[in-house]
């Protein structure tokens, strides 16, 4: 697929080449970025080391993909995804333009 999806920062392609670094086997397999229901909001991200499905939207960087399900594609047109190292903690955070409520940890939305 050419066209991208969810934008990544560099800073979150460095910390998604760290964590496919420590992995052994990663032939087949990429990170998956996906939206659920649940969250106080409504739907949450969810974040994980995954096998290629069928249906993937797969967006191939130099040294890793990204996996997006057609459903959570919907969902995430137009995110950017950045890593986070501040003293208010650290991780990957959503931005999504998309949004029309979030709570107050950030994990969750509401369209």
């Amino acid at each position: 697929m050419n066209e991208q999806i969810v934008i990544l920062t560099d800073k979150a392609k460095g910390q998604i080449r760290n964590i496919i670094a420590k992995e052994e086997d990663v032939t087949n397999k990429g990170l998956r970025l996906a939206v659920i229901g649940g969250g106080c909001s409504g739907f949450s991200y969810k974040i994980e080391l995954s096998e290629i499905k069928e249906k993937d939207n797969v967006v191939d960087y130099d040294d890793f993909r990204v996996l997006i399900d057609p459903k959570s594609s919907i969902y995430l047109k137009g995110v950017q995804l950045d890593y986070q190292d501040g003293l208010e903690g650290k991780g990957f955070v959503f931005s999504n333009p998309n949004a029309k409520n979030t709570c107050g940890c950030g994990e969750s939305f509401s369209l």
